[in-house]
């Protein structure tokens, strides 16, 4: 079927033709350089996109590692409380992602949404430092930052897939999904030991500025963007559930939603834990943990330059499944990690760098799929109801690990989080998923993922 409103993209250059070898026509150092540079990048408005993504991703990643620093160092935080902490980011996900979705589809306007998430972010975040510099930052007010963080975040979250397609040419969504992951890949490089140095020489609240302008510098680029989006939907019986039944009636979305969910779990179990445990029981220094995780996180590099080659060689959904489980599998070093320091830190590392890999792999062959199996006119609402599901079970699983943690002790923890996640790749062995492969035309696979039933008309008006 044919899209209701195509994407033009005709700001992309063609590639350039080779040339003779004649000395005469041979190419400069320029123009041999810019052949270097990804097709998209050539594009102003991804490049601008690309480049607000790359900025607010880096400040998340100083965050990640900041913001349970902040909990540790300044307020002393216990492992029930750090389980809270984990959980108030992603609760916002469990209460409101469904409704979230529904209402970007319906109003439009995404991008303007995602601006004003980022805003609203980097506002929340500021006021840690200032209230730390005035001597009343307490639990209860980091707790409160979190919890808005996360509701602005899912706002950006489900906006977020619209204007990727809208910027990105069908043809491109596994490039183009390389390319914001593999920014990710090299946040998770420098983020994490920037933000160890940053509480290091700074203290932990005052490190948190970092996150809070990056989000700025996100916003100030997609404010440069004027994309044009799909249209918003209207309203009508049925439409805040349409994520929800589309995921319901496509098989690849859910048995992986099913999969994530149970990775997810395990993971923020042992998120919740990993930096209390580091710091605190493996003596870890907060700028070395930073740095080891940093040098650790090239995997994740490695990961985002591979997963084009190998989705193209084995398949999306093979390559995709495989990734759920060499995410998983390398964490059990963690609570395994003893002896010498130089061994501990070796270990940590070794975690950090293949399950960096596993899960760069992962996110860009499942958004590649998401791009080319989900209707544009449901992306919002299908983000929002999937990750309802997938981002809900962090805070739940981040609860279970202060639990546990606190009643049978962090390691028992630790084994019990790394284990379970494995438990995702299984799941995925029986379905459709392993099997799957992009499309030669992206939008032939939605009647395959998504069949028409009586009831779901938004499911078969457009391109179903």
């Amino acid at each position: 079927m044919k899209l209701a409103m195509r994407r033009q993209h005709a700001s992309l250059p063609p590639v350039p033709a080779e040339r003779s070898a004649d000395a005469s026509t041979k190419p400069g150092w320029g123009a041999r350089l810019g052949r270097q540079v990804p097709a998209l990048l050539h594009d102003r408005t991804f490049r601008r996109y690309w480049s607000g993504q790359t900025i607010s991703l880096f400040g998340d990643q100083i965050s990640s590692i900041v913001l349970p620093l902040v909990a540790v160092l300044a307020l002393h935080a216990t492992p029930a409380e750090m389980g809270y902490l984990a959980a108030l980011v992603w609760l916002p996900s469990l209460l409101f992602g469904l409704h979230a979705g529904a209402w970007v589809d319906r109003r439009g306007r995404r991008r303007a949404t995602m601006i004003v998430a980022d805003l609203g972010r980097a506002f929340l975040l500021a006021s840690i430092p200032v209230s730390y510099a005035f001597g009343g930052l307490t639990l209860w007010q980091l707790y409160g930052v979190a919890l808005g963080v996360g509701v602005f975040s899912i706002l950006f979250t489900v906006s977020d897939p619209a204007v990727f397609v809208s910027i990105v040419p069908d043809d491109k969504y596994v490039d183009g999904n390389s390319l914001i992951y593999g920014s990710r890949a090299f946040s998770f490089v420098g983020g994490p030991s920037v933000g160890g140095a940053l509480v290091q020489f700074l203290t932990a609240p005052l490190a948190v500025l970092a996150d809070a302008a990056s989000f700025l510098g996100s916003a100030f680029f997609l404010a440069r963007i004027h994309p044009e989006e799909p249209p918003a939907a209207e309203p009508g019986k049925g439409s805040l559930t349409a994520g929800a039944r589309f995921i319901r009636h496509s098989a690849i979305v859910r048995a992986s939603l099913l999969a994530v969910s149970i990775i997810n779990f395990f993971n923020f179990v042992f998120f919740a834990l990993f930096v209390l445990y580091a710091t605190r029981y493996l003596h870890v220094s907060p700028g070395l943990l930073g740095l080891v995780l940093g040098i650790g996180a090239i995997g994740g590099v490695l990961g985002a330059l591979v997963t084009k080659r190998l989705a193209a060689r084995l398949g999306a959904g093979r390559v995709y499944t495989i990734s759920c489980l060499v995410f998983t599998a390398p964490l059990v070093l963690v609570p395994l990690a003893g002896g010498p320091r130089l061994l501990v830190l070796g270990m940590l590392m070794a975690a950090e760098f293949f399950s960096g890999f596993g899960v760069m792999v992962l996110d860009i062959s499942v958004g590649a799929i998401f791009s080319a199996v989900i209707p544009d006119h449901l992306r919002s609402r299908v983000s929002g109801a999937f990750q309802a599901v997938n981002y809900g079970t962090r805070p739940l699983g981040a609860l279970a690990g202060g639990f546990l943690g606190t009643v049978i002790g962090l390691r028992p923890t630790l084994w019990i989080a790394a284990i379970g996640g494995m438990t995702g790749f299984l799941l995925l062995l029986p379905t459709q998923v392993p099997r799957f492969r992009m499309p030669s035309d992206p939008r032939q696979e939605y009647e395959r993922a998504a069949p028409a039933s009586p009831g779901d008309h938004e499911l078969a008006d457009g391109p179903a």
